[in-house]
């Protein structure tokens, strides 16, 4: 296994985790932070959901281009 397939197996359980985190809104002290609730200052609850969304939607994309590649 080289390094960049670790580093896609990473991207696509990172990916997950994020999906998660933002499914559930939990746990609260990670909801609590401050770059967090900067970004719901600025974009809105669902704003940022959506964001984070994307966000772990990019990092699943990369990963499985990485795991196939």
């Amino acid at each position: 296994m080289n390094g960049l397939a670790l580093l896609g197996i990473f991207l696509v359980l990172y990916g997950v985790f994020v999906f998660f985190l933002t499914f559930t809104k939990k746990p609260q002290s990670i909801w609590n932070m401050g770059k967090i609730q900067a970004f719901i200052k600025v974009l809105g609850e669902t704003g940022t959901a959506i964001f984070f969304y994307i966000f772990g939607a990019a990092a699943i994309g990369v990963g499985i281009w990485l795991l196939v590649r």
